[in-house]
């Protein structure tokens, strides 16, 4: 195991013992599920959970723009509030993800917002006018309640949870079309069992690589929390393909088909996963790696690469960028831990079985970062409690980003807390200008950039 700076533990004992949490197999086996129950970070997000701010009671969903630094009440720069749909509106106690959906059909672009109780979807192609056309209630409303992820693929879109025995819910999107006055409360169109072989059900995340058509789920009740490989060619017929947990408890993945600079892995199935595998009790056991697995054959997957890093506190997600030479990774506590500003690392993996740490960029913000995606030369972070920040990704060779523009939708702090704030973004509705962005207190922003950042 790596060696942890004092400072790190005394920094988990002055906020409370910060952590994730943590769930072994039999005999403390390697791999473990994300369980938050007890830490500091599921009991700030129970606070958040159905009790609005004073700025969220007051705002009203209309379009600002964002001028002199204001949009309406929150802090911005060069992006514009086109909505906002509130959380109650979405009928949510508590927001998390979200995904996005063209209809290839009648081009309509859907938001795909996950929450405790189940997902919600929201018409907003015109986007200063979104229109909830239903809801998909969550298969299990049992323990795991702040964790939802959702992808589409061919139309359907695939929503897992940390509920137990939710297991893998598919839906048919093109029944939004036909939706007319009031909201839909919609059924599942198949149901994926995780839970076959007696385990829970339970799912932190999942990656689908559209270009296959395998998803990837993880931190699973199976799999030890690695790669639970599912083939969703038939979306409405699921089926299992592999199982990849040498390296423990994969937190996110993301998972192409190989076309980099490195020639011998190139025309492959690669997943680049966010690693965070515990190997003891106690926050400071946390491995955070960069791991690279070989996925092209499901039955014998390959071990590329497993990279430490330094000032680590809890591996949690990152992006390639589009020439996949490089990937954007956050770490989800070492603000926290470490007390450094807002940190993004960028990756050099022109050489996927030896990747190292090009560059690190610290933004003048204290919150802590989650989810990022890269498109077009930038890339869009949700950052809790500093909102959603846009950065340049052009200099990525020399281990350097540059922020382009920020909406803060938590306009009270931007703390190191995860006490409310932006959970994730949606950046790739196709021929538009505007960002779908999560926000655990508030709900639903649709945001646009202006035109200076979309040079």
């Amino acid at each position: 195991m790596k060696r942890r700076l004092v400072v790190a533990v005394c920094a988990a004992v002055l906020t409370g013992g910060v952590g994730i949490g943590v769930s072994y197999g039999e005999g403390g086996e390697r791999g473990n599920v994300h369980n938050a129950t007890g830490s500091e970070q599921a009991k700030q997000f129970a606070e958040a959970s159905g009790k609005d701010t004073r700025a969220a009671k007051r705002m009203k969903p209309t379009a600002e723009k964002c001028k002199k630094g204001m949009a309406g009440e929150f802090r911005c720069d060069g992006i514009d509030m086109l909505s906002r749909v509130t959380r109650a509106q979405l009928g949510l106690s508590f927001v998390n993800d979200i995904w996005g959906w063209t209809d290839p059909r009648t081009s309509d672009d859907y938001a795909l917002i996950g929450g405790t109780e189940g997902t919600v979807f929201v018409d907003i192609t015109k986007p200063r006018k979104p229109d909830i056309v239903g809801t998909l209630p969550s298969n299990s409303l049992k323990g795991g309640g702040f964790w939802r992820d959702i992808k589409v693929f061919e139309n359907h879109a695939f929503i897992v949870s940390e509920h137990d025995d939710h297991d893998m819910q598919v839906f048919d999107l093109t029944q939004l079309r036909s939706v007319e006055g009031a909201p839909v409360r919609f059924g599942e169109t198949a149901l994926y069992d995780i839970a076959d072989d007696g385990d829970a059900g339970n799912t932190h995340n999942l990656n689908i690589n559209e270009d296959t058509g395998f998803a990837y789920l993880i931190g699973t009740s199976a799999c030890s929390g690695g790669l639970h490989m599912v083939d969703v060619n038939d979306p409405t017929d699921p089926t299992f393909a592999g199982c990849f947990n040498d390296h423990g408890y994969i937190h996110d993945t993301q998972c192409v088909i190989y076309e980099g600079p490195d020639s011998e892995h190139r025309g492959r199935e690669i997943c680049f996963n966010a690693n965070a595998e515990f190997v003891g009790p106690t926050i400071e056991d946390i491995e955070n790696t960069l791991s690279i697995v070989d996925v092209t054959d499901k039955e014998n997957p390959k071990p590329l690469a497993r990279m430490f890093y330094g000032n680590d506190g809890y591996s949690h997600q990152g992006w390639l960028d589009s020439s996949q030479s490089y990937y954007l990774h956050g770490d989800e506590l070492d603000e926290v831990l470490t007390g450094n500003k807002t940190r993004t690392r960028v990756w050099d993996v022109r050489d996927l079985d030896n990747p190292d740490v090009q560059g690190v960029f610290d933004n003048k913000t204290e919150s802590i970062d989650h989810n990022l995606y890269t498109e077009d030369g930038k890339s869009y972070h949700s950052n809790y409690t500093s909102g959603l920040r846009i950065y340049d990704n052009t200099r990525l060779g020399q281990g350097k980003l540059s922020e382009r523009g920020f909406f803060d939708l938590y306009p009270e702090n931007d703390n190191a807390t995860f006490e409310g704030g932006t959970w994730s973004n949606y950046p790739y509705y196709e021929g538009e200008k505007f960002v779908a962005v999560s926000s655990i207190d508030r709900g639903l922003f649709v945001l646009q950039p202006q035109a200076k950042l979309r040079k």
